[in-house]
């Protein structure tokens, strides 16, 4: 009965199961980093767990499912075991997801949307479908994820530059709305929220009006009177700031114009304006001009010209008046009947205004002759009156031929030219009234362009006529381009960046159009890695410069004209390149060994430490300095002198390693260092120590039984020089015993041996005065030791002994020295060496064996005499007197560091 019980009711659990749907909120910050938990869902959705464990410890485990792939993935990790959403890699950005017109959007399975609807009316929702599984636990879950803004945006304006108009009539408190306001894509109090001036003027403030939709419109406010005329501009910047903490701002050019209004009206300068003719004037001649101003701007500015209601008909018909320039002109012949005197009322009219007023009074002088006439005929180029001559035309070039005659043939008629510049004009004989122009100078573009003159004729009455005739000089190519300087002296620091800039060049040409257009070039002494522009004339190096490789340039450089042909001119580009402190000191070598003597003066030349800089000036003066060992040897900074300031001691330390630093003076410094050796050679000034026998109270027994030749003892000495100077001898100098001579002593090892067998009267004490001496040069030295030798089966009486060796010995001092063989021996040659040599020469040349002989036997002899002095000077002489002290000859040993 269970199991069918079962198999009814579970139909209709899962169909209970399939038919729940659940909706989840969530709410998060936009632009949070990857792995922020937004929410369980089996904690949230209360799921079952196995005893409050993982759910996939639940059996069958717990499975999260997103129900399709689209948007929602991109942004939300769901863990498919736990349930857990967490924020992926992929950055929020609420205003990359959410459209601002609140409609949603969806991509794939996963919407995104606005929603009224939502936990707040400004909420962007990620809408997510989840699917729980397995099947007992099935569950379809809506779930909402709120992103919630955040102020990441500052206000913008989508312009920047935002242009206001304002009528200078505008009454205060007027009100402008302003276009363009600030966009701010965060929402609510994140959004714009105020506006501000940075400078009002005093004139100006801001007010901000909200619509329904919460848009906000900055609206520019007139605070005091404007005028167009004082101030027709005003420039400030206006600031939009939202209410984020803390908050964004974002700000545009904001310019306020002040349009234009008709409340100006024209005005003349003057009330009234007298003008005098004469009534032969011809018909167009300009008598007078008006000229009135308004302040207003375009239309409202506009100015006409007209004469009053008052001008008679007579004047209007005489004088005709230009309504827009305001010039007034003779317009008809003056006759007999014309009135002498004129007044002409103008008005300057302008909109809306009531016009301007000024009299102009025209007074006529009647004339009752005809003035001379000027009848020109042009040899030169002319055109509209202009002469154009030349530059280069030689003087007396004519010009124009002038006719001058009196229309009534009654008065005499002179002519004369009035005006400044190099020209004359003079009757041309033999024909009456007629007059040639022509130059008296040579014309010159380049001092004067235009000669104005005039050709004045004049009658018996005092009536004259003027003919205004303009000269215009031509230019030609002669004159050269001229440099401001003909030697440009630059300078430039070494190292320089390529295409580094040295000067601009300049040079000037009178002449004018392409005649005077001047372009540069590099002479052929150039070096090619200089550039000049041809047209702008800037020099540049195109490569770094080393002073250390050269530090002077010298070429020329051309300045050329565009005139044909072309002139030109040439300076001198004089470039000294500066130093700067790029090379290190170097010395001559990297190491340096002086060989020494010991016992070297205090303060002596050991050597000299060469130095050298590449730099100049300050940055190649080197300094010397002792890095190690400062505090014994001291360096001449200057010379490059090294000295020890004590006497150095071979025996205490036979060699230095310094290190010599040299520093320029630049700055920075630079400094390179060198090794220094410095070897102590010796020198014969330690006599040899004797080691053993430690004393010349010690004694050692000799049985009588001892074999001869056997080994008794042994003296043992050390040097502390080297070389020759270590080079030990011994020899027994004084004897003292029954039978002495029985002891010898081996010249190089010291070594004392048994030479003949001992017999009963040989019993006793025997007493050998040892002399130990080395072969130092120039003298050698020595020292003394007693050996006590006690032949006898025993030491019976030790006592006795004792007091033999306290008593003074009587020792007859022997000068026999040691021969020894000293090695190395290729000093000194054997005086047998020399036969072979007299065999071998005997036998090449017979003629000259008597020569030969002669010369080997003679050097042979100096050779035995050298080696005798030699081994005569290698102990010190002891007294002859056949005794010596022993408490002289006693010594100490000395504790040396090397044997």
């Amino acid at each position: 009965h269970l199991i069918l019980f079962l198999l009814f009711v579970g139909p209709f659990n899962c169909f209970a199961s399939y038919s729940r749907a659940t909706e989840l909120f969530y709410s998060l910050n936009e632009g949070l980093p990857a792995g922020v938990l937004i929410g369980s869902l089996a904690r949230d959705l209360r799921l079952p767990t196995a005893d409050g464990q993982h759910p996939s410890a639940l059996q069958p485990p717990l499975s999260f499912t997103l129900a399709s792939r689209g948007l929602g993935e991109q942004y939300v990790r769901l863990d498919n075991h736990s349930g857990e959403l967490h924020t992926s890699a992929l950055e929020i950005d609420r205003e990359a997801l959410c459209v601002e017109n609140n409609e949603a959007t969806v991509i794939g399975g996963a919407a995104v949307a606005s929603s009224s609807s939502s936990p707040s009316p400004e909420s962007c929702l990620l809408l997510l479908d989840v699917l729980v599984l397995p099947q007992e636990y099935f569950r379809l879950v809506k779930v909402k994820i709120a992103i919630r803004d955040v102020n990441d945006n500052a206000p913008r304006f989508p312009v920047p530059h935002i242009r206001l108009s304002v009528p200078e009539n505008a009454p205060v408190n007027t009100r402008l709305a302003i276009e363009h306001p600030a966009l701010d894509p965060d929402m609510g109090t994140n959004g714009v929220q105020t506006y501000r001036l940075r400078d009002n003027y005093g004139v100006f403030t801001l007010d901000v009006e909200e619509n329904e939709s919460g848009e906000r419109t900055p609206y520019l406010i007139v605070m005091g009177a404007l005028d167009r005329e004082v101030r027709e501009e005003y420039v400030t910047v206006i600031v939009a700031e939202d209410g984020g903490t803390p908050p964004l701002v974002g700000s545009a050019t904001l310019t306020i114009g002040i349009s234009d209004i008709n409340d100006n009206c024209p005005q003349f300068n003057h009330s009234q304006l007298n003008v005098t003719i004469y009534g032969n004037l011809t018909l167009g001649t300009h008598v007078a001009t008006v000229h009135a101003t308004d302040m207003d701007l375009g239309s409202n500015a506009q100015i006409t010209y007209s004469y009053s209601q008052k001008v008679s008909q007579a004047s209007r018909d005489l004088f005709h008046l230009d309504e827009s320039t305001g010039v007034i002109a003779l317009s008809n012949k003056v006759d007999g009947d014309s009135p002498r005197l004129h007044r002409l009322i103008v008005l300057g009219n302008g909109p809306g205004c009531i016009p301007a007023v000024i009299t102009v009074l025209v007074t006529i002088i009647k004339v009752m002759m005809r003035p001379p006439e000027v009848v020109p005929r042009f040899i030169a180029n002319e055109v509209e009156g202009v002469v154009y001559l030349k530059e280069l035309e030689p003087v007396n070039t004519p010009i124009a031929f002038f006719t001058i005659k009196d229309p009534d043939e009654k008065y005499k008629v002179n002519c004369y030219l009035d005006g400044d510049g190099p020209f004359r004009l003079s009757p041309y004989k033999p024909y009456n009234n007629e007059y040639l122009l022509e130059t008296t100078k040579p014309l010159d573009y380049e001092t004067q362009q235009l000669y104005e003159i005039s050709v004045v004729a004049w009658n018996s009455e005092g009536f004259h006529v003027n003919k205004i005739i303009k000269v215009q000089v031509l230019d030609d190519n002669d004159n050269s381009p001229v440099f401001s300087q003909q030697l440009i002296e630059l300078s430039i620091e070494e190292n320089n960046v390529p295409n580094a800039f040295l000067t601009k060049l300049h040079a000037t040409d009178a002449d004018s159009g392409e005649r005077g257009e001047v372009s540069y070039f590099l002479g052929p002494d150039a070096p090619s890695y200089f550039s000049l522009d041809k047209t702008t004339g800037v020099l540049t190096v195109s490569t770094q410069l080393d002073r250390e490789e050269k530090e002077k340039y010298r070429y020329t450089v051309k300045a050329v004209d565009s005139g044909y042909p072309p002139r030109e001119s040439i300076a001198t580009v004089a470039i000294t390149v500066l130093d700067k402190n790029d090379n290190s000191p170097r010395f001559i070598n990297k190491d340096f060994s002086f060989f020494v003597p010991e016992n070297f003066p205090g303060f002596g030349e050991i050597g000299v430490i060469s130095v050298t800089d590449a730099d100049a000036g300050q940055n190649g003066w080197v300094a010397l300095s002792v890095v190690n060992g400062s505090d014994i040897f001291v360096i001449d900074t200057g010379k490059g002198v090294l000295r020890a300031k004590v006497s150095l001691d071979r025996e205490q330390q036979s060699s230095y390693v310094l290190w010599i630093e040299a520093v320029d003076g630049g700055d920075p410094a630079l400094s390179s260092t060198a090794k220094i050796t410095i070897l102590l050679l010796d020198i014969n000034d330690n006599p040899p120590l004797v080691l053993f026998p430690q004393s010349n109270m010690s004694y050692l027994l000799v049985l009588p039984s001892t074999l001869p030749g056997s080994p008794i003892t042994e003296v043992y000495a050390v040097d502390k020089d080297t070389g020759m100077n270590a080079v030990i001898a011994y020899s027994i100098i004084g004897r003292r015993g029954p039978r002495p001579e029985s002891f010898r002593i081996d010249p190089k090892t010291g070594n004392i041996t048994l030479e003949e067998s001992l017999m009963q009267n040989d019993y006793g004490l025997y007493r050998l005065l040892v002399k130990v001496s080395d072969h130092g040069y120039p003298e050698p030295l020595h020292s003394t030791v007693m050996v006590n030798l006690f032949v006898n089966d025993t030491v019976s009486n030790e006592s006795y002994i004792e007091s033999l060796l306290r008593k003074e010995p009587d020792i007859n001092i022997e000068e026999k020295q040691p021969q020894i063989s000293i090695e190395p021996t290729h000093k000194k040659m054997e005086s047998v060496s020399c036969m072979p040599t007299l065999v071998a020469l005997s036998i090449i040349s017979l003629g000259s064996i008597t020569l030969v002989t002669g010369m080997g036997i003679y050097i042979c002899l100096r050779k035995g005499r050298k080696r005798h002095r030699t081994d005569e000077n290698l102990e010190v002489q002891i007294p002859l007197n056949g005794r010596i002290s022993l408490h002289m000859l006693e010594k100490k040993p000395m504790e040396i560091s090397n044997i």
